[in-house]
């Protein structure tokens, strides 16, 4: 299997991101709210306190790379 090959495929996802992430914007608002809001003032922000809106996040971008696939 070429190398060239992984990269060639790797770009082409990364082409993708923005279409993916145009589909999921209700989802990747309510995890930036969530980490802002975590990170207000001078608070950090631990491992777990934003999961469920990531997972919702992570869950719609795999979702609708399903979709997209060629």
């Amino acid at each position: 299997m070429s190398s060239q090959g992984v990269w060639v495929r790797a770009r082409e996802r990364l082409r993708r991101f923005p279409e993916l992430l145009a589909g999921c914007g209700e989802q990747a608002a309510a995890y930036g709210k969530c980490v802002a809001a975590m990170t207000a003032g001078h608070t950090e922000l631990k491992k777990e306190a934003c999961a469920a809106e990531f997972e919702a996040l992570r869950d719609c971008f795999r979702l609708a790379a399903k979709k997209n696939l060629k």
